[in-house]
């Protein structure tokens, strides 16, 4: 499987770590957030069959977080972007 990482190209998915659901970015905040809210965050994931937003770890790379919309019945990658830009558009700057 061929990632086309945003600033490096195409790249071989061998070179990444999947790291999972690419909802772990909201993450609840651990100062107001009640302890229910992180139940959900910990547990319940939709296990949907069709587009579905992953997190991948550049590890043999230059190690940036990307969030990859993969199709998981044909496994083709619709969109690969930056974590760090996904965190930011939510309004989450990490």
């Amino acid at each position: 499987m061929i990632i086309n990482h945003p600033i490096l190209g195409p790249r071989d998915a061998q070179e990444f770590v999947y790291l999972g659901d690419a909802s772990l970015i909201q993450r609840p905040d651990g100062m107001t957030a009640s302890i229910e809210a992180f139940h959900d965050y910990t547990y319940l994931r939709d296990n949907s069959a069709g587009p579905h937003r992953e997190l991948w770890y550049h590890e043999q790379g230059d190690r940036s977080w990307l969030v990859v919309t993969r199709n998981t019945l044909t496994h083709e990658i619709l969109k690969v972007e930056l974590a760090r830009d996904v965190a930011r558009a939510e309004g989450r700057s990490r």
